[in-house]
């Protein structure tokens, strides 16, 4: 049996297009982006600790930077070497655990 092929990757005008619907997030270097802050140490933790569950159900990991109460992510597909829609679909849950 072949495996299936990884996503493909999308152009940066329709990355750009995609980032309007996701405030905050900026695309550079090949990985979009964001930074949330919080309001301590304990609640920025508590952000990573929500994403486990949808990442680990995606097999899609985020890049995650902790600054006491600042958390960045980092999206981007490893296997395509860019900007996939699996980034693009994960960025949509994040900010929803964001909210919660």
């Amino acid at each position: 049996m072949t495996p299936e092929p990884g996503p493909g990757p999308l152009d940066d005008e329709e990355v750009d297009r995609r980032l309007v619907d996701l405030p905050g997030w900026k695309r550079e270097g090949g990985e979009i982006f964001k930074w949330f802050r919080f309001g301590s140490f304990p609640e920025a933790i508590a952000f990573i600790a929500r994403l486990i569950e949808p990442c680990e159900e995606l097999n899609h990991h985020p890049d995650i930077e902790n600054h006491y109460d600042r958390v960045r992510i980092g999206l981007h597909t490893w296997s395509a070497k860019a900007i996939t829609e699996k980034d693009l679909g994960l960025a949509e849950e994040i900010e929803r655990l964001a909210g919660a």
